[in-house]
């Protein structure tokens, strides 16, 4: 079929996009230029009220309410240092098991993720509090850098996930399926990540063994103590909140503003609570809310200019005629969202990728919601895949002394494991659609 000049500015239009992010352009005021540029060529003044419609949308929808709820939820308890509690708390339990720093760093990590999505805060701490305690111990950096980088990545996946807020509304698809859909997903990952340290720590003791007596639990009645101080408040948090949107008692931005309070009443009660870190984790909120949500607004619009041009209608027809079964496109498609990972971050990839698959997603009769979350799954791998491996510099970052080749080799390891989380989920859709079923009867 033959392209029209139209069709043809669409698809300029996003090479110049994805060529401007990978040279480090800002992606907002990137999407709204190339939009607005390539939209008054094709189809004139008429790009300018396409801007105002998609902005006013945006900056209108409840939904995306819930993101700044989340991020503060996040923030205070960060702030307050509930996650040190948390995890030294289970590595005393898990101290005399071989390999038992990995698997503190990843349950910690798993159950923080479920009280935040912001992934660089999760991975810092972690790295604050496991960095000293793996020298000490003589565990093996490699594979503690991969556990770090992997099990803090979660926070992209678990609910309450912010880019599962954000991809809600851009695919149709109800926040709460989508929160539902990923919750299996997001503890088959992190037994994956456990299962791994489990079996290499038992074959070669040497990479991974029972903590010294100094780092254990003084008694039982002294590690039941320290449970019930440091997991059971911050789990009665996260069910309440999470339980309250997947049981449908309370909307996403709903439950999100319960869990902002509750994680502040939190910080009272263990006599954390401080204006300066209140200060702090208010401003982070608004300045990284508004980033987002003018991220999705400005994609909003490019979206619908290169709809408009006709740009996603050629590229969906080209897809479909490429006769692939419905399998063989999705690994098709994941096979591209992972190849872009290595070069590019989150959320370009889900702003601007995933619209203009949905089309064809939806032409072949894909499930969007399985669609979504295995999109989600690989789309976590780009914060472990280098050159633009965020988790690798963060860890790098807050631990200097660290070779830059070790971090890499051990989040390697974890990619394998992911990989094989990802192959999991697609020869068993359920595994998905499972819990949202239960959920919506």
């Amino acid at each position: 079929m033959e392209m029209t000049f139209n069709e043809m500015l669409g698809m300029l239009s996003l090479v110049g996009l994805l060529l401007a992010f990978v040279s480090g352009f800002p992606i907002s005021f990137t999407m709204m230029f190339i939009g607005l540029a390539f939209g008054y060529l094709g189809i004139g003044k008429l790009v300018f009220y396409l801007m105002n419609i998609q902005f006013y949308q945006v900056m209108s929808d409840p939904v995306l309410g819930a993101i700044p709820f989340f991020l503060f939820m996040g923030y205070i308890l960060e702030s307050a240092g509930l996650m040190d509690n948390l995890f030294y708390s289970i590595q005393k339990l898990l101290a005399p098991v071989p390999g038992s720093l990995y698997l503190a760093i990843i349950t910690t990590a798993t159950i923080f993720a479920a009280a935040t999505g912001i992934v660089g805060s999760s991975i810092t701490l972690l790295c604050m509090m496991a960095g000293p305690a793996i020298a000490r111990s003589r565990y093996d950096i490699r594979m503690g850098a991969g556990a770090m980088a992997a099990g803090g990545t979660l926070g992209i996946l678990i609910p309450p996930s912010i880019m599962l807020v954000v991809m809600g509304p851009l695919m149709g698809v109800p926040v709460t399926d989508l929160f539902a859909g990923a919750v299996i997903p997001g503890i088959l990952l992190s037994g994956i990540y456990v299962l791994y340290s489990l079996i290499r720590c038992f074959f070669w003791p040497e990479y991974g063994p029972p903590l010294d007596k100094e780092l254990r639990a003084e008694s039982i009645p002294a590690l039941i103590v320290d449970l019930l101080k440091g997991v059971v408040p911050l789990i009665l948090l996260i069910g309440a909140t999470l339980g309250s949107i997947l049981a449908g008692l309370a909307t996403p931005t709903e439950a999100s503003a319960c869990g902002a309070l509750g994680a502040l009443l939190l910080v009272v009660c263990y006599g954390k609570f401080r204006w300066q870190n209140l200060k702090k984790a208010m401003y982070s909120t608004a300045k990284l809310s508004a980033m987002i949500l003018i991220m999705i607004a400005a994609s909003n619009f490019y979206g619908s200019v290169f709809s408009r041009l006709g740009g996603a209608g050629w590229l969906s027809n080209q897809l479909v005629s490429m006769s692939l079964p419905p399998m063989g496109m999705v690994i098709l498609i994941m096979c591209l969202v992972f190849l872009l990972g290595w070069a590019m971050e989150w959320v370009p990839i889900v702003l601007i990728v995933l619209p203009i698959m949905m089309p064809t997603v939806k032409a072949l009769g894909i499930d969007p919601l399985w669609f979504a979350i295995v999109y989600a799954v690989t789309l976590q791998t780009s914060w472990l895949t280098p050159p633009v491996a965020l988790s690798c510099y963060f860890i790098k970052g807050c631990l200097p002394q660290w070779q830059l080749s070790d971090i890499y080799r051990g989040m390697f390891q974890y990619i394998a494991c992911q990989a094989v989380g990802i192959a999991l989920i697609l020869m068993f859709p359920s595994i998905v659609t499972w819990l949202p079923s239960i959920i919506g009867k």
